[in-house]
């Protein structure tokens, strides 16, 4: 007979509200009436998900070497060619796409007429790692992470600067400065609308960290904020993290892990929320993307 003292069935109380909150929390972020739509599957490795102020979304290809648009009329086109091997992306106040180009380890800044600018090529004369994924604050700083992936297009075997870290790119600024080198393999990231948090992704120690940013840009308070990794994140207007590997985990803003939701591809790179009004969660699924429409706006 088993024993029910008063500490077990409280346990017990705890984890069924701990299920049936997270169930009424992932109902009232997806919309039931719209399941999960494939937008494509002729790719090879989809990344890098942004969208510009009127909702379109731009991805990459990244084997591929190609920037790809789904536009907020549900159109797919091809923006761009020869892009550096575009990685990560993200668009500038401006309307410029931010690229993490790791075919030569830069950073690119790319205008809608594709006239392309290197932003940063170096760290104190050493070849970064390869650029993976970045995020820009309202001042312009460019946070981007430094992890190293070996590509069958590079000549070299190793990387050239010991450790993998997490830089940070003032405004106007030529030089980086790392703001954390604590990681094994630091990938994606995502900070919050008002400028005061930053969520940055360890997926070679399945960690996920919060920060609180400082006013020079550096960070301080690092602590652990979910107990796994991510290829990619996004926020939406609630102040839930959405991050990506199996599928697509929701957390909380508190750290509650509410709920996960499948995607049916071996990996998922990245996400970001798009259309008109950002209720659009799009995904990239390795070789295909996808649409969820959701009840919640992502952030801008």
């Amino acid at each position: 007979m088993t024993n029910y003292t008063p500490a077990k069935i409280l346990l017990a109380i705890f984890f069924l509200m701990q299920k049936v909150y997270a169930q009424q929390s992932m109902d009232s972020l997806i919309d039931p009436t719209a399941g999960l739509i494939k937008i494509s599957d002729q790719f090879i490795f989809t990344e890098g998900p942004a969208v510009n102020n009127q909702g379109d979304i731009y991805f990459t290809d990244q084997p591929n070497d190609k920037i790809w648009k789904y536009d907020i009329n549900g159109n797919l086109s091809l923006f761009m060619d020869k892009t550096g091997r575009s990685n990560g992306l993200y668009f500038d106040k401006k309307g410029n796409i931010i690229s993490c180009a790791d075919e030569k380890n830069e950073l690119w800044s790319i205008s809608p007429d594709k006239k392309i600018a290197v932003l940063l090529s170096n760290f104190e004369g050493e070849k970064l790692n390869g650029p993976n994924d970045l995020w820009i604050d309202k001042k312009g700083g460019i946070y981007f992470t430094d992890p190293y992936y070996q590509r069958d297009y590079w000549t070299r075997k190793k990387p050239e600067i010991d450790g993998r870290k997490l830089y940070y790119l003032p405004a106007g600024k030529k030089v980086p400065i790392i703001v954390d080198d604590r990681f094994v393999q630091p990938n994606g990231i995502v900070g919050t609308p008002d400028g005061k948090y930053l969520y940055v992704a360890d997926i070679g120690d399945s960690k996920t960290y919060k920060y609180v940013i400082n006013k020079n840009g550096t960070l301080s308070e690092r602590n652990i904020f979910a107990p796994e990794g991510s290829d990619g994140m996004t926020l939406d207007k609630k102040g839930n993290l959405y991050i990506t590997g199996k599928g697509v985990t929701v957390y909380n803003a508190g750290g509650l892990r509410i709920g996960n939701i499948p995607v049916p591809s071996n990996w998922v790179g990245n996400i970001c929320f798009g259309g008109k009004d950002r209720k659009t969660l799009f995904i990239t699924a390795s070789e295909s993307v996808y649409i969820l429409k959701m009840k919640v706006a992502g952030v801008e």
